[in-house]
């Protein structure tokens, strides 16, 4: 009974001087970083899609839908600006569900973290060099940062953790946006805490350190709708609930109010082609307010190569073995209609 210690793993300065980014990479990311940072401060007025796979999943089909993705870019640059999901760990607990490339580098294998450390690592590496994304995913476990904090652009909190004080005051010390979700529960002043928390310095215990935070002005909120006590989905992206949040933040003394709208779980209600119909509501919607305008900086859309989902062991390329996505053909001709509009 109890926990058995299997073996210590690296240290992050091991695993990145292991792995190294070149000059070159630093310097990119770097751009990257101050470009998104402008956005979410509003000295610009692009458009932010953080969006990918709900998981990544498979090294090579994750790459190629971001090779796919950078020419989109190419397109859409003037008015959008992406941030790729490179999603490797999953809130999965309760049995046998995927966790993720952090837990599970093959799928179908068993659990094996030094493995999934690297290839996690690996993979953020080779997207920012093969493409020049750098790119966004969920700080599961706060204490992993350290492995990709010279990789990431954007980090999001998710519905499960956004209460708790760890994530809260690493979010703090975290020199790039950070995306906090409301709770799956709904309650918008537990997000709003946890913005305010993030926003705020603090002193605290790290990797066995004792580390103090400044803050992070760049702390925002991202609406994914809730369920109730039975299980059933609602969302919160209409025109009602975007103004409500502005009135919330107005009551607030919080720096650069920001919010990015989650089109897909419980405000799709997982119906993943919702997300095309949701994405061009929050777009009506700022041009109708210009309250909602300042404050929604963009859209979080789950996308793959393949429409829908998937179970692990169906080996099929490109398709999520998670929540269901939207497949390479809609995901592109959305995010030409979004660049029309904007």
């Amino acid at each position: 009974m109890g926990m058995k210690m299997v073996r210590e793993l690296p240290h992050p300065r091991e695993i990145k001087a292991a792995h190294p980014l070149s000059e070159e990479l630093i310097k990119i990311k770097a751009e990257r970083d101050e470009e998104v940072r402008k956005i979410f401060s509003g000295e610009s007025d692009k458009f932010l899609l953080v969006i990918g796979p709900c998981s990544a999943d498979n090294e090579d089909s994750v790459l190629d839908y971001i090779t796919r993705l950078r020419k989109v870019q190419e397109k859409v640059r003037d008015k959008i600006l992406m941030i790729p999901r490179i999603y490797t760990g999953k809130p999965r607990t309760t049995g046998d569900g995927y966790k993720g490339m952090l837990h599970q580098p093959d799928p179908a294998a068993m659990p094996d973290l030094k493995s999934g450390i690297i290839a996690v690592r690996n993979l953020h590496m080779r997207a920012l060099a093969e493409t020049g994304f750098s790119s966004a995913d969920e700080m599961l476990y706060p204490e992993n940062y350290t492995y990709l904090d010279d990789l990431l652009s954007y980090i999001a909190i998710g519905a499960r953790s956004v209460e708790n004080q760890q994530h809260r005051l690493v979010s703090s010390g975290v020199s790039i946006p950070v995306g906090m979700k409301n709770p799956t529960g709904g309650d918008i002043s537990v997000m709003m805490n946890s913005i305010t928390a993030a926003q705020h310095p603090h002193a605290f215990i790290y990797r066995g350190h004792e580390v103090r935070s400044d803050g992070n002005p760049y702390a925002h909120a991202i609406l994914r709708g809730y369920v109730n006590d039975r299980g059933q989905s609602f969302p919160n992206y209409h025109y009602e609930d975007l103004i409500r949040l502005a009135e919330n933040y107005a009551s607030k003394d919080l720096k650069n109010p920001a919010l990015i709208v989650d089109t897909n779980h419980s405000n799709s209600g997982k119906q993943y082609l919702e997300q095309i119909r949701i994405s061009k509501e929050i777009l009506h919607s700022m041009r109708h307010s210009e309250d909602i305008r300042k404050l929604v900086k963009g859209l979080m859309i789950e996308s793959y190569i393949e429409d829908g989902s998937q179970k692990i062991g169906e080996n099929i390329y490109g398709k999520s073995i998670t929540d269901p996505c939207l497949g390479w053909e809609k995901t592109e001709r959305l995010i030409c209609d979004l660049a029309d509009q904007l």
